[in-house]
């Protein structure tokens, strides 16, 4: 039992968010910038490898970390500068930037054996972020950011992706191996953010034939089935792992965001209702679920790494599930968040916030931390106290251009 008191909720958030934010600014590479892809431990002094798309959640995180005032925006401008500067220099593929990048050279670190040229999905993730922070660094004297974010924005060939114009966009592309990986961006999973950026791209931009006919036309789009009594419009059974209700709603607003398909704000609160009901309910009869301790997300475990969700359940929680869905039920992730800082006795909470995941039923508590993880924290704890990233990405014309061609309403595009 711990014998402090527990603070408000302000204060808990406040806690949460800013050490977690030291995990891309403190732990950020001292040449590029960038995040790296994970902390080993908390006193990892770091390696090279660094995430594109976690880059992309740190670039949100600091423009956070600005508006809060853990870091002065002068030097959040120095910070942004030495990134953008190289990623200019770094290895691109028409555009597209790899999943993983040595953060000395800038060299392409291969994710895979074919995965070793450009990662659509992680380049969206990473311009998610940089349009953001454009959006931010609105001042006479940050035009030079913006210059930079806008190079690297309108490089990016978006329709190169489709192979010459089929109505789907592939997610990888390599120079030594072609487009032998061979994976088309369907949904419904965590990808909507491509897209929308490719729709709405001023140069390179996809017909939105491709999201109709590739997008929606996955065999795990359309759902409408109940899972633990909770109707889910879109996605796999029982939604797959949270990060489907995370990663491209950093920026995008789902909140009153409708198209043909779905009302993405019912979409993702069905999904984190299921995600609760299953810990709650525990099927699996795992230690330590319940209504304070439930979400699985893609994540280390005590075998590995794996998208857990409650279709494939090893009873493993991972905080950032709970966490960043925040904003779709706040009472629920307040219990789970208090819960994992509080409830746990410490053995969740670390040098850079909560640990990437644990499994009560074996002991186990991760002595990592991943970008990918680490970043929804920050993003949607700010998006559910204040809107500040969904109101700034929803401000970029070129964000509003793709998602009216792909035939979306929204109230933050006036209608």
């Amino acid at each position: 039992m711990n014998p402090d008191p527990a603070p408000d909720d302000a204060a808990l958030l406040e806690e949460v968010q800013r050490r977690t934010f030291g995990y891309f600014w403190d732990f950020g590479h001292p040449v590029s910038g960038l995040a790296r892809d994970r902390a080993r431990s908390d006193g990892d002094p770091g390696d090279d490898i660094m995430a594109i798309g976690g880059s992309g959640f740190g670039v949100m995180a600091i423009v956070v970390a600005v508006e809060r005032g853990w870091v002065t925006r002068a030097a959040a401008l120095e910070r942004l500068l030495v990134m953008t500067g190289f990623l200019e220099r770094a290895d691109r593929f028409h555009g597209v930037f790899p999943h993983f990048m040595d953060g000395a050279t800038g060299r392409a670190i291969p994710f895979g054996e074919l995965d070793d040229g450009g990662d659509l999905v992680e380049t969206a993730y990473l311009m998610q972020g940089l349009l953001t922070a454009r959006q931010y660094f609105d001042r006479a004297g940050e035009a030079g950011l913006r210059t930079r974010i806008d190079r690297l924005w309108r490089a990016v060939e978006w329709s190169w992706h489709t192979r010459g114009g089929e109505p789907v966009l592939y997610w990888h592309w390599s120079p030594a191996h072609g487009w032998a990986m061979n994976h088309h961006v369907r949904g419904w999973n965590e990808c909507l953010i491509t897209y929308v950026l490719a729709a709405g791209a001023p140069d390179h931009a996809i017909d939105p034939a491709a999201y109709h006919r590739g997008w929606a036309g996955g065999p795990e789009f359309r759902n409408g089935r109940r899972y633990h009594g909770i109707e889910l419009p879109l996605g796999p059974d029982y939604g797959g792992p949270l990060f489907f209700a995370h990663y491209s709603f950093l920026g995008l607003d789902p909140r009153g965001l409708v198209d043909r398909y779905a009302d993405y704000w019912a979409q993702n609160l069905a999904h984190v209702r299921i995600h609760e009901a299953h810990g709650r309910l525990n099927p699996g009869g795992f230690a330590g679920y319940g209504a304070d301790c439930w979400g699985l997300t893609a994540s280390d475990d005590d075998r590995g790494y794996a998208a857990h969700d409650p279709a494939n359940d090893r009873g493993v929680v991972s905080p950032t599930a709970a966490v960043s869905s925040l904003p779709y039920w706040p009472a629920a992730a307040m219990r789970a968040i208090r819960h994992f800082r509080v409830g746990l006795g410490g053995r969740a909470w670390g040098r850079w916030g909560f640990v990437d995941a644990f499994n009560e039923s074996v002991g186990w508590f991760a002595p990592t931390f991943l970008a990918i993880d680490q970043g929804p924290i920050v993003c949607m704890i700010e998006n559910h106290r204040s809107g500040l990233l969904w109101r700034l990405f929803m401000s970029a014309p070129e964000v509003r251009r793709g998602l009216r061609r792909l035939g979306f309403s929204s109230p933050a595009l006036g209608g």
